[in-house]
């Protein structure tokens, strides 16, 4: 740097240098240094054409300067008459004027005393040599007579050192001077134009100036330009290249405009020339000529100077930008490799089983495939560091210690990749040892499962049976473990504390084999040996086993060989206890084998687990890194079409969340239970709320296809596919979510079928339980999403608990004569939402298309808010249906299930959400309600006695008092809000039931049916006092004025029954009591008229029966205004 700065120094001091011998010799060129008059300083002085230098010359090359004659020259100034005879005096050349000048004085149409006073005004201040003095005297007779006197004795007056000839006519100038060298009006030949001549001198001296302005401008600028301060950033570098560059240009083309000047004014001294002929150019213009010339070379010098130093000036600019992107360059690569080997640090697992250092040694390549960008770029900055240092760059001693570092950090990340690569090939290495010896002792152990006892109890079938053992025991010198000692000390490098364990339990395993496979051996000779009476022994089932057991040790792998070794370290048998001892050896060995059995199949299916979860998760990384994420590179923008542009969230859903969830969590809690299949369980239920994530996926899927739809055809899916080389497009894998959801249930299903006698098989079930619920939901919500027509919100309904299509025919006994009339005929067919809060009834619509557009929409048509239902189990003539009724069935609905069960499931559901609803109010009001009915007598007829039954009903009346699950009590008035009134719907938008003209055709073929179960029985009689709340269905109009007036709605409660049916109650609204007819009251709160049923409706033709219900709407249920969505 400082040899650049010196080099800097030395050019910027040899430009001023020959800039400042260009200012000097253009001053001497135009006389400056002499004569600082300038043309254009005396321009109105020179106008006046008193004396003018007319190029001419005498014989010797002595310069010509005219007096022409000029009336007024007497009255000339001094002062402008000097700076006249100094300027003219200044053109020739300094060899010229060292001869002296030729002074010709026209005075031919002055007098003497005009001619006198011009030579000794001459005489007194010419400022230049003279050679020679002519004057033409006046040419009339006696002025020139007067002349010739006067000047023979006036001669010294003049006191002029040369000569002064008087002349009388013109042609006795041409004796002096040729006539080549006078002008016309002195009768010579020479080509003279004043206005000419001062045009051609002012253009010249401008000239003049013009190159030393540039001169001392470059100069200037060159100084500038060697003290700007170089930047510390590529930016600012740059900037101030581009400024420096555009004021290096303004200057060139100002140099350029000069020469261009230049160039101009020599063809104006040149234009005499260009008219051909014989003329040419007088002294004066040749001299101009030389001027112009020189000038220009003085302009072409400074160019040069200033080119010079600029060339090393942008080298230097150039070489600093250079510098500066190097640098730049170099703390990028240097933070991307510190990365890398960051990275490379972590990766210190050496895994935990041969797929987990296969799925280690893949992650390897893949990061080394990844950071080959880095380490290449890398190198590629070394290069080009070498590069500039060999072009001879300033800041060598910079750049150096920088490419030695990259090169040294390169060979540092490879050098570790290779450590890690060889430590996993070591690992590698030594669980492809342990998991081949896991098979062998596998496939030992069904070996030994997979011999029947009863056909080794011959000594033929003993002796086959030892055949296959000891063939058996032969592979095992290419399978087992041979020296744990040795295994230790090969794999030293890679061994932890988990994996010193497992080699452990892996030759314990194998040495466990042995020792059963030595004992069987033991009892086959024996058996071989000898041929003993046949028994019947317990022989296991190999066709249950399965025939390529896959290796995966097991947690409790000790516990599993323990039936096993304990049966075969039984001491020696005595020869009475043979038979029996053999038997029982058989029975013991055939209970072991059977649990290893179940103990690798379970390991089958967890190994199955884990290896689908790892492609599973490398699945969902290959489309994010290979799809989702080429959709934001720019080199790939080009390819996404418009419709695909800012659409990668509805593409791809939350596939991104569902990844980070298995490849952070899930993936890595599956290992850890890879040695304890049974208790996978466990994994599942800690992380079932994680799975939720499915539902949203899933919801957005119908999106994501049609989309895909659309775009599928796009140049940028099919870039993306060749470049990750799959054989299928995008649309299979985003099924892949989807298909892994329902994957799970199916392995759990296997896993808990091998492991019903294990610790962990509540905790499968419980997780399978919890999947096929997931499942559940997401079908559900699948359905949900595709409601159209509904103003609400449908989150405020409650959760979704069923949802089904049914046959749903209508009856409403209430101001709907027509729909009544006309309910016998076909059924509506209506797809059912059962809600927490409402039930909603739609109308299914297929759709066309293909995938999921052919899922079907359903209309919105009427919804029933769950606090006003009631439900009957059982309608007579069809096992299937069962009726949702409204406000104390005012409407009814008979519900049809395509089966029994569906209809049994339903029910039970619904049953479920009532039952809650009334303990939810009952736990509201219990306390309140407890003492209200503590006070409140319950009145008895005087003129009769308690009767058993009535005794009877006081005990059940205080045993529902202290029940929490009872549906009956007294609840105080406050606590009751006026149930809602004759509204069908859940909320004011709410449709009625399509009438029978939108089914599509009726028929009279089926008739209805709408009668309860109590209707079913027949029952008819009168009613019997049951204490509780209860309704007034139809208002007393014929009772007396000071009577209770009730109206439909009202709440009461039975004080005690009368005659002619009549009850005495209480309204709980206005605290009177009156006497009302049985027949017009609906019980409120009461027990279930059907042990099937949650609430039923009980009436008959000739008397109105009490309808016992369990719907909340009169006793809990929320005005409808306050639970729409």
């Amino acid at each position: 740097m400082r040899f650049w700065l010196r080099n800097e120094e030395m050019a910027l001091e040899e430009m001023v240098q020959r800039l400042n011998a260009v200012c000097r010799r253009t001053d001497e060129i135009m006389h400056r240094d002499i004569t600082p008059l300038c043309a254009a300083d005396i321009q109105d002085q020179l106008k006046k054409r008193f004396a003018y230098l007319s190029g001419g010359r005498g014989q010797d090359g002595s310069p010509v300067i005219t007096f022409p004659d000029y009336p007024a020259f007497s009255d000339v100034p001094d002062k402008e008459f000097q700076n006249v005879m100094t300027y003219l005096t200044s053109i020739p050349s300094l060899q010229d004027a060292g001869i002296g000048f030729i002074l010709v004085i026209d005075r031919r149409q002055d007098k003497w005393t005009s001619v006198k006073a011009s030579i000794l005004r001459i005489a007194a201040s010419f400022p230049a040599n003279l050679q020679l003095v002519l004057v033409l005297r006046p040419t009339g007779f006696f002025q020139r007579t007067l002349s010739d006197l006067a000047f023979k004795f006036n001669r010294d007056d003049f006191k002029m050192k040369v000569p002064v000839i008087m002349l009388s006519s013109v042609p006795e100038l041409h004796g002096y001077i040729d006539k080549s060298q006078l002008t016309e009006d002195l009768g010579g030949t020479l080509d003279y134009s004043h206005t000419r001549w001062l045009s051609h001198r002012t253009a010249i001296e401008g000239f003049a100036l013009m190159v030393k302005q540039t001169a001392q401008m470059l100069q200037s600028f060159g100084t500038e330009l060697a003290e700007t301060e170089l930047p510390n950033d590529v930016q600012s570098t740059s900037l101030v290249l581009c400024a420096h560059t555009e004021k290096k240009d303004r200057a060139k083309e100002d140099m350029r405009s000069a020469l261009d000047e230049g160039q101009s004014i020599l063809e104006n001294i040149r234009e005499p020339l260009a008219k051909g002929g014989e003329q040419s150019l007088n002294q004066d213009q040749l001299d101009n000529q030389t001027t112009v010339q020189r000038l220009l070379a003085q302009l072409s010098e400074t160019e040069a100077a200033f080119d010079e130093f600029w060339a090393k000036h942008q080298q230097k600019l150039q070489q600093c930008l250079q510098l500066r992107h190097f640098e730049q360059d170099f703390r990028e690569v240097k933070a991307s490799l510190d990365t890398l080997a960051q990275k490379i640090a972590t990766f210190t697992d050496v895994g935990n089983s041969l797929a987990h250092a296969e799925h280690l040694l893949k992650d390897l390549t893949s990061f080394e495939e990844k950071s080959s960008a880095s380490v290449e770029r890398a190198r590629a900055l070394a290069l080009e560091g070498e590069k500039l240092i060999d072009s001879k760059h300033y800041a060598v001693d910079s750049i150096r210690p920088k490419c030695h570092e990259l090169q040294h950090l390169c060979e540092r990340s490879a050098a570790e990749v290779e450590r890690r690569r060889g430590l996993l090939s070591k690992s590698l290495e030594l669980h492809g040892l342990l998991e081949a010896s896991m098979r062998w002792c596998d496939e030992g152990i069904y070996l030994l499962a997979s011999q029947p006892v009863d056909k080794c109890q011959s000594q033929d079938g003993a002796e086959a049976a030892l055949q296959e053992i000891e063939k058996f025991l032969e592979t095992g010198a290419e399978n087992k473990i041979q020296e744990l000692n040795k295994i230790y000390q090969d794999y030293e490098s890679i061994l932890t504390k988990d994996l010193m364990e497992h080699v452990q339990k892996v030759f314990q395993k194998q040495e466990g084999m042995e020792e059963m496979f030595h004992r069987r051996q033991a009892s086959l000779k024996k058996l071989a040996a000898k041929q003993t009476r046949p028994v019947q022994p317990v022989a296991p089932r190999p066709e249950a086993l399965t025939k390529s057991p896959c290796p995966s040790p097991g947690r409790r792998r000790g516990s599993e060989n323990s039936s096993e070794g304990s049966a075969l370290r039984r001491g020696p048998y005595r020869r009475a206890k043979s038979e029996m001892s053999e038997s029982r050896q058989g029975r013991s060995s055939s209970t072991g084998d059977e649990e290893e059995s179940l103990a690798i199949l379970r390991r089958h299916v967890m190994n199955e687990l884990l290896d689908t979860e790892r492609v599973y998760v490398e699945e969902l990384l290959c489309v994010l890194e290979g799809y989702a994420a080429e959709l934001d590179n720019p080199l790939m923008a080009h390819l996404v079409s418009p419709g695909l542009q800012n659409k990668k969230n509805i593409l791809f859903g939350n596939m991104e969340e569902i990844y980070h969830f298995h490849n952070r969590i899930f993936l890595r809690e599956l290992e850890d239970y890879a040695g304890c299949p049974e208790l996978v369980g466990r994994c599942f239920l800690e992380r079932m709320e994680e799975f939720q994530i499915y539902e949203k996926y899933c919801q957005n899927k119908p999106r994501s296809e049609s989309l895909w739809r659309q775009c599928s055809d796009c140049p940028f899916f099919q870039e993306c596919q060749r470049k990750l080389d799959h054989k299928l497009s995008l649309d299979s894998y985003l099924l892949k979510p989807v298909q892994r959801i329902t994957k799970y249930q199916l392995l759990l299903k296997e896993m808990l079928k091998y492991s019903k006698s294990c610790e962990g098989a509540e905790d499968l079930q419980e997780a399978l339980s919890s999947i096929l619920g997931i499942l559940k939901a997401v079908n559900d919500s699948m359905h949900l999403i595709a409601i159209t027509g509904y103003d609400g919100n449908l989150s405020d309904l409650g959760k979704l608990l069923m949802q089904g299509s049914f046959s749903v025919w209508t009856d409403h006994k209430k101001g709907h004569t027509k729909v009544k009339d006309l309910a016998r005929f076909k059924p509506m067919q209506r797809h059912l939402f059962l809600h927490e809060k409402a039930v909603l009834f739609c109308k299914k619509r297929e759709e066309n298309g293909e995938g999921y557009e052919k899922a079907p929409s359903y209309s919105y048509k009427q919804s029933l808010n769950m606090a006003a239902v009631g439900i009957t189990e059982n309608v007579k003539g069809d096992v299937r249906k069962f009726e949702i009724w409204y406000n104390a069935r005012e409407e009814v609905y008979i519900i049809q299930a395509p089966s029994p069960e569906i209809k049994a499931a339903w029910v039970s559901e619904i049953r479920k959400v009532l039952t809650s609803q009334l303990q939810a109010c009952r736990e509201a009001s219990q306390h309140r309600a407890l003492e209200q009915s503590q006070s409140l007598p319950l009145p008895v007829p005087p003129s009769t006695s308690p009767s058993k039954g009535s005794t009877r009903n006081i005990k059940k009346l205080e045993e529902r008092k202290t029940d929490p699950l009872s549906l009956e009590g007294y609840v105080s008035p406050t606590s009751l809000p006026k149930p809602p009134e004759k509204g069908r719907g859940w909320s004011k938008t709410s449709q009625p039931l399509e009438a029978p003209e939108d089914n599509d055709g009726w028929s009279s073929a089926e008739e209805l049916i709408n009668s309860s179960d109590a209707e079913e029985e027949g029952r008819v009689g009168p009613r019997k006092l049951v204490p509780g709340k209860y309704t007034v269905v139809t208002g007393d109009e014929k009772e007396s004025p000071d009577a209770l007036a009730v109206r439909s709605g009202d709440v009461v409660e039975v004080v005690h029954e009368g005659d002619e049916g009549l009850w005495y109650v209480r309204n709980l609204t206005s605290s009177k009591e009156s006497w009302v007819p049985a027949s017009s009251l609906s019980t409120l709160l009461s027990t279930s008229g059907s042990a099937q049923c949650l609430s039923s409706s009980e009436s008959s033709a000739g008397s109105a029966l009490l309808s016992t219900s369990s719907s909340c709407s009169e006793s809990c249920g929320a005005p409808l205004s306050d639970l729409q969505g």
